[in-house]
This record gives structure tokens, sequence and C-alpha cells, in this order.
């Protein structure tokens, strides 16, 4: 019912809005490339100068970091200080660091290896255990897999350094370097070793890895799977276990193939 003494008002015929502003929805949409153009700028920082993605290819650094481990490195952990040292957690390397760096000879691939050696320090391996400036080192990390012993390898810097494995340059540099059967490292310069110490190509047959070269250190380990050498050849003989032209069978077993390779218990695991 109106009240008394006033027409009676007509039912509405459209929703109550605001008046919309000319050019909103171009406002819109530079907001949103704005917003993206943020995202990419922090994304290519963090890629830059943070951390970086990098898978592990080989075995040369058992049983610390496996074929088929995804890590995140961290760039900044072993930065050159300055200005900034009071703001970003830089530290001088150690022995014992593990770091991602631009292979020598190639520096379009990145190696992984552990630092043995640093500055000024006297190197020399017998019988495949490690002295620094006349002291053995410890290490739990090392592991050896050969039965066969190999004079080069184990009694570095003695052997053959004609050895095939072993650079040209590099086996020059060692008729220069090595005084008293050590081997001393020069400054601005890192001898690095693998841990799978018995089948690993490190500075025992390239050289030293120079400062500049150094990436930054393993942070996490954020996917790992089993990766064989012929996985094309297992995903068939999975596949060709069950019913012909069983579709849905062909999928449930690609599926259980690659989960089963995934190495749950590493995955999200900080590097040593």
């Amino acid at each position: 019912m109106s009240e008394p003494g006033l027409p009676e008002a007509a039912p509405p015929t459209e929703a109550c809005t605001a008046p919309s502003k000319p050019g909103r929805s171009r406002w819109n949409v530079l907001e949103h490339l704005q917003s993206s153009l943020v995202a990419l700028a922090i994304a290519l920082f963090v890629i830059t100068f943070v951390v970086q993605a990098f898978r592990i290819p080989s075995g040369s650094m058992e049983d610390t970091l496996l074929v088929g481990d995804y890590l995140l490195v961290d760039k900044a952990r072993f930065g050159p200080g300055g200005a900034w040292q009071f703001l970003l957690p830089y530290r001088d390397l150690r022995h014992g660091d593990i770091i991602v760096f631009h292979y020598p000879e190639d520096p379009a691939q990145h190696f992984v290896k552990r630092v043995i050696g640093l500055p000024g320090d006297r190197i020399r391996l017998r019988h495949g255990r490690v002295y620094i400036n006349g002291h053995a080192l410890a290490e739990p990390y090392a592991v050896f897999k050969e039965h066969l012993s190999d004079p080069f390898r184990d009694d570095f810097p003695g052997g053959d350094w004609r050895d095939e494995d072993v650079s040209r340059s590099w086996a020059g540099q060692l008729r220069v370097l090595v005084k008293d059967g050590e081997l001393t490292v020069p400054r601005d310069c890192y001898f690095v070793l693998g841990d799978n110490r018995d089948q690993s190509l490190d500075s025992r047959y390239w050289g030293f890895v120079p400062r500049q070269n150094i990436t930054g250190r393993p942070l996490l380990i954020y996917f790992s799977r089993v990766e064989a050498e012929d996985e094309a050849g297992d995903d068939d003989a999975a596949v060709a276990s069950g019913p012909a032209d069983d579709k849905l069978f062909t999928l449930r077993a690609r599926i259980s193939h690659v989960l089963g390779d995934v190495r749950w218990r590493r995955i999200l695991r900080l590097a040593p």
C-alpha cells in the first residue's frame, strides 16, 4: 500500500547500478599489465641474483647428490660482498662447501663438486685419501666404488700426467705447480673433487675453478626421480604387459611407472 495522497510507485524494471566511468575497462587492462610486469621483474631478479634451477646429470656426487635430483641453487651465499655485505648473507668459501660453477673447459656447462682446496692450500692424495697442508682430511661424504687402483687418480699429483682423461693444458700446468709431490692452489682459485671419488672428472683432470666461475651452492632438492639410460625401453616393457588396445591400462601403466620412479623422500629436502 502507498502512503495516503501519493501515487502508487511503478514496479522497478532494471537493477540499480552505478554509472560506468568512460575508459574504465582500459584502466583495468593497464592495471593487469602493470601487475604482470612487476611479477615478471621480480621473477627475473630472483632467477638472476637469488636462485636458479639445475638438474644433476651424472653420478660424480653420489651418494650426496643423485642422478635425477632437481636443485634450487642459492646464488647469493657466495656473492662478492662489498657495500651489500651487511644486508645479504654473503660468506667466504670454506673447505667442504658444495658449489655449482661454470666448467672452466666449457663455460656453457655447469658442474657441481665439493671444495677441497682453498687458495694457498697444498694438496696431495695418497691411496685415495686427501691431505691438506700435510694433514689428512676427514671426509665422511666420500665414497669409493672402484676395486682397481689408478695411480693418477688415487695418488694425485703423482702418476702419469699423460692419462687420456687429463687435459693437455692442465698437464702442462702441473709440471710448474707441483713441488715436493704437492699441488699449491693459486690465488682466487679452488680445487674441487666429486664425492664419488673414483668416478668423477674433477680438478685432478682439468684444473682449478676460478672464483668468478662459481654460480652458488645447492639449496634445496625440490624434485627427484630415478633416471635410467634406457627409460624409453622400460616404458615400452611396462605397457606391453597389459591387454592389447586397452588405452586405460596403458595410461595407468605409464602413470604408475612415472610415480614409481619418484624419490619421494628426497623431494623438498634441504641440500647438504
